[in-house]
């Protein structure tokens, strides 16, 4: 069984990985936004 203190002192990987996922987004949002500004294209409808 862990205690309060085991518990406290459990480092998760998961913060890590959803900061990683949040930097991905964020660089995959702005390539986005700059190449629909320097190359926008028309819808097909």
């Amino acid at each position: 069984m862990l205690t309060n203190e085991d518990l406290f002192n459990i480092k998760a990987g998961a913060i890590k990985a959803s900061i990683l996922a949040l930097i991905a987004a964020g660089v995959t949002f702005i390539i986005g936004v700059v190449d629909g500004y320097l190359r926008p294209l028309k819808c097909n409808r």
